[in-house]
């Protein structure tokens, strides 16, 4: 029996433990939020990008959206990262090309390198690297990663992300007899909801949003990962499916779900692979993982979480899918999101202009 399934069994017991957690996550949440609190105020805008749940929600893909956003807007950005499984050899950490995925954790490095214009700092005490990089980098926006719970820094923008399940049976049921965080009521502090969701399965879906969060007030915006390009592990060469003249080429892998990063490369190649090589998740890639991969005589392609990884090695011809997040269909807003915070950006003097907007017509459904 999983460990969901066991969740199920044991609610009845667990029910009244998450009543206790929720009451004092409530409790944390007021003493930082009150007004005579120590909690970070940064002087200059801040997003949060958050969920309700644990696990994964695709936090990583918006903060990446948020940031070349700001980029686009010639806006400096620094994004306050906790650094997940990361021991920086000093803290705060200002991430740098340089430093390993073991010091500044997969995502941080990973946002690193694609994103040189932005800072990305990397510390659990995020009130610390706030204050160091408003200090020594006077910064035109802050993005607060994996921020809904973190109250000790005070934010402008709340964008809280969603799960299909936390809409359906996983609604409102709080560590540990479910998987939320906290109370349903501190979605009240949500600006915007998010959820990843396909195109094709919005219909399906809708039903329950419209029945969950139209009460809230705020705007519903669905997003999909879509694939962009291929990017050479040593070096910055682009190319397209069609470069490969339907050769033949492996896929490998370390996270949770290899099959869906299988038939995400296949459907960006237009064919599927002649090999797969799955690793565990989150696995630490050593030289005789790349010997295996250099025996396969193919080129390889893997996740850009993969490749911070893998850059260190010895591997010749490795190439990362980039991919991006595209927003689809949505709810109670009458922009789509790129319009929506621009709209914002506007109200908080961050941009004159709305030149990204355009970009959002061509993703209205």
């Amino acid at each position: 029996m999983d460990p969901l399934q066991w969740q199920q069994r044991l609610r009845p017991v667990l029910t009244p433990v998450s009543r206790l957690y929720e009451r004092l996550m409530a409790a944390r949440r007021a003493k930082w939020e009150a007004a005579d609190s120590p909690a970070f105020r940064p002087s200059r805008p801040c997003v949060s990008v958050g969920n309700i749940a644990w696990g994964g929600t695709g936090k990583t893909p918006i903060v990446d959206w948020l940031l070349g956003w700001s980029e686009a807007h010639g806006l400096r950005a620094v994004v306050l990262s906790r650094g997940y499984k990361a021991a920086p050899p000093e803290l705060p950490l200002r991430v740098r090309t340089s430093h390993t995925p073991g010091e500044a954790g997969d995502e941080p490095l990973m946002l690193a390198l694609e994103h040189p214009e932005s800072v990305i700092m990397v510390d659990p005490d995020r009130r610390r690297s706030g204050r160091r990089a408003e200090e020594d980098l006077r910064p035109d926006l802050f993005v607060l990663d994996d921020g809904f719970q973190h109250v000790k820094v005070r934010r402008d923008l709340d964008l809280v992300l969603l799960r299909p399940d936390d809409l359906g049976d996983g609604w409102g049921r709080v560590i540990p007899a479910g998987a939320w965080r906290e109370g349903r009521e501190t979605l009240d502090r949500a600006d915007a909801f998010m959820i990843k969701c396909p195109p094709e399965a919005w219909e399906t879906l809708r039903p329950a949003c419209e029945r969950r969060l139209a009460g809230f007030g705020r705007p519903l915006f669905t997003f999909a990962l879509g694939p962009v390009c291929l990017r050479r592990l040593h070096g910055n060469e682009r190319r397209e499916a069609g470069d490969f003249a339907g050769g033949s080429y492996a896929v490998a892998s370390g996270v949770g779900d290899p099959v869906q990063v299988v038939r995400t490369v296949a459907a960006f190649m237009g064919y599927p692979p002649a090999e797969t090589v799955a690793f565990p998740d989150h696995h630490a890639y050593g030289a005789e993982d790349a010997a295996r991969l250099e025996r396969l005589g193919m080129p390889v392609i893997c996740t850009c979480k993969d490749a911070v990884k893998l850059r260190g090695l010895p591997l010749s011809d490795v190439w990362a899918l980039r991919v991006e997040a595209a927003f689809g269909p949505r709810l109670w807003s009458e922009a789509a999101f790129p319009g929506w915070l621009d709209a914002w950006a506007r109200g908080k003097g961050l941009i004159e202009t709305d030149s990204l907007s355009r970009r959002c017509e061509a993703e209205r459904p």
